[in-house]
């Protein structure tokens, strides 16, 4: 029996296929009406602003979605960000030339991934969800920093970060006076960004990933080392979310222990808009840039519209809501082909029929 699909059904599931293209045209929407409304919205430094805001959330978006892939939910990444960065900041030299940078970089790194071990061991020990596990950890490492690290703001940071947040990799005039930067470190985020998508789609342990978040049953039993691949996820994330926080740091001039407080929501959002599958299994590196970008083209757009800033928050959880829709919309409009379909040309006359064939 044949299954035919309506043509306003084809073109829903087209259009929820490219869950990509949408999102850019949302991208496009958005920018038409500031710009209607706003002329001066159209300019380069606007550009410059959005990229340079999506910098540190990107590497943390990344670092959440390879986390989700797997089938599981971290939300520690901010209090393992701001916590590896902020220790970083104490425990290393305050005199230094640029070229000296990459060690507190490596530093945080370094503790992110410790910091993502504790996460792994938690949650492969406690066999709890991992919601639940980095919920606890996340306090943990927040109290801890507070505790014994501290809980000042630090306004003097290391001065090779200070010169690396200060380096340009492209100066232009701004819009009405003076000059806009793109920073220097926009190389390395893309750089990490092309380093996971090529991990995760030419590499084993990337497709161990995917499959692990698919049916952790059934990659257990074809033989895929689940534990192994979980602790690799968690230290995986933990990198990158110290590096996001050294990241931060460098590009604001100072570490705060509170800066990144309710933040998680604007980045879990990006992730799911961006395609990832709650459930695990599904997303990608392009996905996740794209919803990024959506997230600080509306943040960037609110207030140039007159909209208060307070409604960043409803803002983004609608699109929260919106990202979660399409995935359920793109279940249920997914075509469904019979197992056997006559008209498949797949299906020989062997096939077909195997009784007349024998």
């Amino acid at each position: 029996m044949n299954t035919v699909e309506s043509p306003a059904k084809r073109v829903a599931r087209k259009a929820l296929e490219n869950q990509d293209l949408l999102l850019l045209g949302l991208i496009a929407l958005l920018v038409a009406v500031v710009v209607v409304n706003v002329p001066s919205f159209w300019h380069i430094e606007t550009l410059f602003n959005i990229i340079r805001s999506s910098m540190v959330s990107l590497v943390f978006a990344i670092g959440v979605l390879v986390v989700l892939l797997a089938g599981g939910i971290d939300v520690s990444f901010l209090a393992v960000g701001i916590f590896a960065a902020y220790l970083t900041c104490r425990i290393v030299p305050q005199d230094g030339s640029i070229e000296t940078a990459i060690l507190p970089i490596a530093v945080s790194v370094l503790i992110g991934v410790l910091l993502g071990l504790v996460n792994a061991v938690v949650v492969l020990t406690a066999k709890v969800s991992s919601l639940i596990a980095t919920l606890a950890t996340s306090a943990i490492f927040l109290g801890i920093l507070f505790a014994f690290i501290g809980g000042v703001v630090l306004n003097k940071i290391p001065d090779s970060l200070a010169q690396l947040g200060r380096a340009s990799l492209l100066v232009v005039p701004g819009a009405s006076r003076g000059e806009t930067r793109l920073n220097l470190l926009i190389i390395v985020v893309a750089l990490i960004a092309v380093a996971v998508w090529t991990f995760l789609t030419f590499t084993l342990q990337g497709r161990h990933i995917y499959a692990i978040g698919g049916d952790v049953e059934a990659a257990r039993r074809t033989g895929i080392p689940v534990k192994r691949t979980t602790v690799l996820v968690f230290a995986l994330a933990g990198a990158l979310a110290g590096f996001a926080g050294i990241l931060h740091v460098s590009l604001s001039g100072r570490a705060d222990p509170t800066t990144f407080f309710g933040g998680e929501l604007d980045v879990l959002a990006a992730v799911v808009l961006g395609g990832a599958l709650i459930t695990g299994g599904r997303g990608s590196v392009r996905g996740t840039i794209i919803g990024v970008l959506v997230i600080a083209v509306i943040n960037s757009s609110l207030i140039p519209l007159g909209i208060p800033s307070i409604w960043q928050k409803a803002v983004v959880g609608v699109l929260l809501l919106f990202g979660v829709t399409l995935q359920a919309l793109s279940s249920r409009t997914r075509a469904l082909r019979p197992i056997l379909d006559p008209d498949d040309p797949a299906m020989t006359r062997t096939a077909r029929n195997p009784i007349e064939a024998s």
